[in-house]
């Protein structure tokens, strides 16, 4: 038996089985690295995947199945996305009469012609029900109270400068002499 062993067991069969050896070795290496890598790139725990991508094949299949789907960068880009779309809906808002969507700056429903807003007389912006004056022009709304703000000191009357005690010479024609 040792014999034909020998005799199969030939140089070349031995490199070639040396070969096949050593890229099983670094395509394990390789796996470990990926995981290691793709674990972090997705925002994973690293160090965990990188011990369980220890186990010869089955921790590369286990981080296959159990990985995030998205890498952080997406998500990150989803999050963006998302904060811009509530924005943009931010502009608008539903009529208060009928609940119809209605954009921030209509001044009328279209659906039910509820007025939303005022118009400033002098520059035709529409002014929010509750301000006191057109922020555009400066132009004090029509029919609306004014409200002490938040935080704002009343102004106090300004006190009159001490007089002086000494008075002025009168100018030498008011004198009525001669000098």
């Amino acid at each position: 038996m040792t014999e034909l062993l020998s005799q199969l067991w030939t140089p070349e069969l031995q490199a070639a089985f040396t070969v096949v050896v050593v890229l099983l070795v670094i395509l394990y290496v390789l796996s470990i690295v990926w995981v290691v890598r793709d674990a972090y790139l997705r925002g994973s725990y690293w160090y965990v995947w990188a011990v369980v991508a220890l186990i010869p094949l089955l921790g590369v299949i286990a981080y296959c199945l159990l990985r995030p789907p998205l890498l952080q960068i997406d998500r990150d880009e989803q999050e963006l996305e998302i904060a811009l779309k509530q924005r943009e809906l931010m502009k608008y808002g539903e009529c208060a009469n009928c609940g119809y969507p209605v954009e921030a700056d209509f001044v009328l429903c279209p659906n039910c012609h509820q007025r939303l807003k005022n118009l400033c007389g002098t520059c035709n912006h529409a002014l929010d029900p509750t301000w006191t004056v057109c922020p555009y022009c400066a132009t004090p709304v029509a029919g609306a109270a004014p409200r002490a703000r938040r935080g704002a000191r009343t102004p106090q009357p300004h006190q009159a400068a001490p007089q002086q005690t000494r008075q002025a010479r009168p100018a030498p024609s008011e004198r009525g002499g001669v000098q």
